[in-house]
């Protein structure tokens, strides 16, 4: 791995600045400078710190499949352009499109956030990213730049495409479920330690896009609450694979087992925020999964059921690796350095504990900051549409 620090810490420094960027602009041609500018540090990132042979193809399936996918966007910032004479976001809130200029435009966007979630089959640059990007790479990329795409669909493609987001809610659908079950069922017969929890990410992705296109309060909110808490959970679960990464230099679940025996704390946040990642009561993914279903229920019951099925086999992988990491025998003729959670990662593991608890037990602090930007989504989409 390159040493350098100094560069890799002005890397993340770059990429901070581009992501605040992002998620205060309004201005469309601004947000898709910023959206896109996201992909150059990050692709350095991976492509320069990475950890193994393969970190350049890495590096260049995260930056083409996310550029290739934009490409749309910008052609169709272009036309608005062009039509209104300005990409001011609260400008365009008072323009309505044709319902076939509609389709078109939210199509071209949903072309560059589905890629960004990222929605199956457009999802293959991210466990590939993920596994070669070192840990804080992996961190970042999990707790804060998956959720771009949904994001985007809050800000622009409700708002400004409502009938078109209506008209495509059951071709959003199918992909979702699909991809919750196909990514659920791929993350089982995975070897990787980090490309199991990638193909989990996928998975939580696409339950909170069932939330977003329900159309409905609840599911919103609990899209938006399930967003928060996985970046918290996900994040943390990149962590504690960089902690025996650390110690140990390999990733294969296989050279692991009866972690519990000499590494007890370890095996405790691991445990903890494993029963997180399948939404124990308590946690916040139990309440993010619990209203994203709630809200998914009122407009689709079928996609809810097959999305339900899905988190069941959610659970059975994420138990399944963490038997197989922690219980069983010491298998010592792979691993020898046996140091359990020090000081400094515990530190870093309390903020997500604490995040991953307080969204579980007191969610009303998040909901009632929510709640009336949620309510007032709800009513614009609702009023154009009827």
């Amino acid at each position: 791995m390159n040493t350098n620090v100094k560069e890799f810490l002005i890397a993340f420094l770059v990429m901070e600045f581009f992501l605040i960027g992002v998620f205060s602009i309004l201005d469309l041609l601004l947000f898709y400078i910023f959206f896109e500018s996201v992909l150059i540090p990050m692709y350095l990132i991976v492509g320069v710190w990475g950890s193994r042979e393969r970190k350049i193809r890495a590096a260049y399936f995260f930056f083409l499949y996310t550029l290739l996918g934009s490409v749309l966007m910008l052609l169709s910032i272009l036309y608005i352009y062009y039509q209104t004479g300005t990409t001011d976001y609260e400008v365009l809130l008072t323009f309505i499109f044709s319902k076939t200029e509609q389709k078109l435009l939210w199509l071209s966007f949903f072309c560059s956030f589905a890629t960004k979630v990222p929605m199956v089959p457009v999802h293959l640059w991210l466990p590939e990213a993920h596994v070669e990007a070192p840990t804080a790479g992996s961190v970042i990329l999990a707790g804060v730049l998956l959720k771009l795409g949904t994001y985007g669909f809050l800000r622009f493609s409700f708002p400004l495409f409502p009938e078109a987001s209506f008209y495509f809610a059951p071709i959003v659908y199918l992909l979702s479920i699909s991809g919750i079950v196909y990514t659920s069922f791929t993350a089982i017969r995975q070897t990787d330690f980090k490309r199991i929890i990638a193909y989990t990410s996928v998975a939580h992705m696409n339950l909170v896009m069932v939330g977003l296109f329900s159309f409905n309060t609840v599911g919103l909110e609990g899209a938006i609450i399930q967003s928060l808490s996985h970046g918290f959970v996900a994040s943390a679960l990149f962590l504690i694979i960089g902690v025996v990464y650390e110690r140990h230099h390999t990733r294969m679940v296989k050279y692991y087992g009866g972690l519990v025996h000499t590494m007890p704390l370890y095996t405790f946040i691991f445990l903890f925020f494993t029963m997180s990642n399948i939404g124990l009561p308590g946690t916040g993914s139990f309440v993010g999964e619990f209203l994203i279903l709630a809200g998914s229920f009122k407009s689709n019951t079928s996609a809810t059921f097959i999305s339900a099925t899905g988190m069941i086999i959610g659970g059975c992988y994420s138990l399944w690796l963490f038997n197989r990491i922690c219980y069983g025998n010491v298998k010592i003729q792979y691993l020898r350095d046996f140091i359990d959670i020090n000081k400094r990662e515990a530190f870093i593991f309390l903020p997500l504990i604490s995040g991953t608890v307080a969204i579980g037990l007191y969610p009303e602090i998040f909901l009632n900051s929510i709640h009336m930007s949620v309510n007032m989504l709800v009513e614009i989409t609702h009023f154009f549409i009827l």
